[in-house]
């Protein structure tokens, strides 16, 4: 029995911390729909409010919210991904050992 098969969630996992990079560099294209449009709605809200002369803080709390909860979402989704994981290659694992101790020596 070989190494388990992790390469596809290993890729997953390279993918999502790539994706987690971006969004704690503030980068747009790993944000799902309703994150995008939350950011870009408090963009809008907010440059609306700067034109008229008002204050600008709930705007900037609601693109913040929205970053906070992309963070998250990836931070939550990397630790599924690894979980998995480990579980794969522990499985793996208790079958060799279970293999080995049933054989002949």
């Amino acid at each position: 029995m070989g190494k388990p098969d992790t390469r596809r969630l290993d890729k997953a996992i390279q993918q999502a911390t790539r994706k987690l990079d971006a969004v704690r560099n503030r980068e747009m294209w790993p944000l799902d729909g309703r994150e995008r449009r939350a950011v870009l709605g408090g963009l809008a809200s907010g440059s609306y409010r700067v034109t008229r002369g008002n204050s600008t803080a709930r705007a900037e709390r609601k693109i913040e919210t929205a970053w906070q909860s992309a963070e998250t979402r990836l931070v939550a989704e990397i630790a599924a991904l690894q979980a998995e994981r480990v579980r794969v290659v522990n499985d793996a694992a208790k079958t060799k050992a279970a293999k080995k101790s049933s054989g002949w020596w």
